[in-house]
Formats: C-alpha cells, structure tokens, sequence
C-alpha cells in the first residue's frame, strides 16, 4: 500500500502514526507535510523553507528523506531554501536570488565552491547596540537579515571574526555558552528543544542544572548536599509552575502539551536558570491570536515583576510596538535602525525594508 512505501520513508512518522499531528515536534510536523504531498504520487514536489526552525540534526534527516525521495521515488524537486549550504549540498542546480533578481546561477556543485555565494557572504556587518537594565530591547528585520545569527554571536553559539560583547562594562572573553550562561544570560530557540516524554516540571528543573554543583556520586548516595540542593531545585522549578500558570499541567508529558503551551514550558525552563537576562528568539513563532497575547501578557510579567531584561526577536510588528522598550532593525546584517517603537515605525528605512511599502 502506499502508506506503507511512506512509512518506509518516514520511520518517525509511523511510530508516532496514533499521535495527533499538532502535538508533533516541528520536524515531524514537517515530515507530514511532505508525507502528505507524496501520497498524492506527485512528479514534481515544491518544498519552501523545509529547514526553517529546526535543529541540524532534524534538518539533515529531512534532507535525506528529500533526497532518496527524488533518486527511488523520480520526483523533481523544486526548493526554496535560506540554509545556503545544505541546499547546494543536495541540489543538481540552483538559482541565487537577491532582491528579486538573479545573481548566479549554475550546478549547484559549482556553485557550492563559489566565493562570491559563501565568501562575499556575511551574516552580521558592524553591527553595535546596546541593552539597558530591566528593557526590553527587540530585534526585528526581514527574513535572513541576521536576526538570529546576532544573538547566536552573543551567547557563544557562532564565533564572530571580530568584535566584541561587553556584560556589565566587561568585555567577556571567550564567548562560549557556558560562559554566558554562568554571566547570567539564558537562551530560547525558534525550534522547540523539551524532553518530550518528561513532565513539564522534570523539563523545567533541567534549567536549575548551573544551580547543581553536587556530584554524581554525592546525587547517587543521596548525601546531604544533593538532597538539599535537589529540594531547593524543585521548590524554584514549582515557584515557576506557579508564576506561569500552569499548574494543572506540571505532571503531563510535554509531547502531548498544544504548541502554545510547548512554548510556555521552555520560557519556564530558561527562567529556571534565575538569569538576568533572556535572549528570546521567536518566543511566538507559529502561535495563533490568544497564544501570542498569552505569551506578551508573561513576557510583560516577567519584565516588570521579576525585573528581567529581554532581548527579543519577533516578526509580529504589532507585538514589537506594544511590549518593547527600544527596537533595533536589522537589514542584510546591518542595523538600519535603533529607537523606541513610535519613531521605528516612522523610519522610511524600516518600511521600505521591513514593510515593503511606500510611504505616502
């Protein structure tokens, strides 16, 4: 049968064949998608962005799937890729467009040891701006403006090949994210990374891990340091439960949580860190009308109750204006803009390059 031939692609999809889709991981969610268009026996398959928001080990297993696909399967592929490198890696030939137009074109092998794709390529360009106590500070800008590749450079994810961060007045050196983590500065990603088959309050004591300075063995044994430690952990962890609103789901395996609620889970698991800072990256990427104003409301609560700052990537412009203090733009790994919202969204750079419209 035909869903069988699927199934033989996607192994993920029928172990999880009795799960509801939307409680799926993003690959998996992905994975349907395209298990979906194939059982439509298609002779081109058209793929936009199938990478977006996925962790690299998900994205390479998608690749894969894309890629016997079109060799057993015959299917043309059409893919509309940002992730520059696995997209020549797995191309025939391929198409490099920039502002509408194209700049290249040719194998995509060729293509791959171009200087001019990679080389001229950077992600962010002199970019300096500053964040203030207890702000909250959001970065916005079109798609593969640098957005994420920014707060990447500051919690030590991407080495920069030059600059520098400075914490408190201090230049930090090296930048790793240990390092930034034990400065006091937590971390979210666009793609959800929560123990599925844990319990929301397991998943959030995952984030107390700097506050455990017992050793494996003093944890095994049970002496008095872990026991005490272990305690306080799970007192915080369900102080968060609490300030969250989401107590009558702490002992529910996240797999089975809606989206919005994942989202929720994983705020807590950073705010478990206690850090003074949090580098929100798409905190409300695939949410609908209530989930987003949830998210705002507790973003605002821990900003003002829990003096946090935040720093915050965010496409919905009107979420932006609302709960910002300052905005800073990004275009092409430059800053095009940085003030507060009222004068941003006045900027005509801002709307020629964010908006995409005229001014009158």
């Amino acid at each position: 049968a035909e869903i069988d031939k699927i199934y033989g692609y996607f192994k993920r999809l029928k172990e999880r064949r009795k799960s509801q889709a939307g409680f799926t991981s993003g690959g998996e969610q992905q994975m349907i998608a395209v298990a979906r268009a194939m059982m439509a026996k298609p002779k081109m398959l058209l793929l936009d962005e199938p990478s977006m928001g996925l962790a690299p080990q998900l994205v390479a297993e998608i690749f894969h799937i894309v890629k016997d696909l079109n060799e057993k399967e015959g299917v043309s592929i059409l893919l509309a890729e940002q992730n520059t490198n696995i997209a020549l890696k797995n191309a025939d030939y391929a198409y490099i467009i920039e502002t509408g137009n194209v700049m290249l074109e040719g194998s995509a092998k060729s293509l791959l040891n171009n200087e001019k794709v990679f080389g001229g390529v950077k992600a962010i360009t002199n970019i300096s701006f500053n964040v203030l106590e207890h702000e909250i500070r959001a970065i916005i800008g079109p798609n593969g403006a640098g957005k994420s590749s920014m707060l990447n450079c500051i919690n030590g994810i991407y080495k920069p090949q030059e600059g520098k961060v400075l914490f408190n007045g201090e230049e930090v050196k090296p930048i790793t994210p240990n390092i930034m983590a034990q400065k006091g500065i937590s971390r979210t990603f666009q793609n959800l990374a929560l123990f599925k088959r844990m319990s929301v309050l397991d998943n959030i004591l995952v984030g107390r891990k700097l506050h455990t300075k017992s050793s494996f063995l003093e944890v095994a044994l049970q002496l008095p340091r872990a026991t005490r430690e272990e305690k306080i952990n799970r007192e915080k962890s369900e102080e968060i439960v609490k300030f969250l609103e989401i107590e009558n789901i702490k002992n529910t395996e996240v797999g089975k949580l809606p989206y919005g609620l994942q989202k929720k889970v994983e705020l807590g698991r950073a705010l478990a860190t206690e850090a003074p800072i949090l580098l929100l990256d798409e905190p409300m990427a695939g949410m609908n009308v209530e989930e987003k104003r949830d998210m705002c409301r507790f973003i605002l609560k821990i900003n003002d109750e829990l003096g946090t700052t935040i720093v915050l990537i965010e496409h919905d412009m009107g979420v932006v204006m609302d709960i910002s203090d300052r905005v800073v733009v990004l275009d092409y790994g430059k800053v095009i803009g940085d003030d507060i919202p009222d004068v941003v969204r006045a900027d005509q750079k801002v709307i020629d390059a964010y908006l995409g419209v005229a001014h009158d």
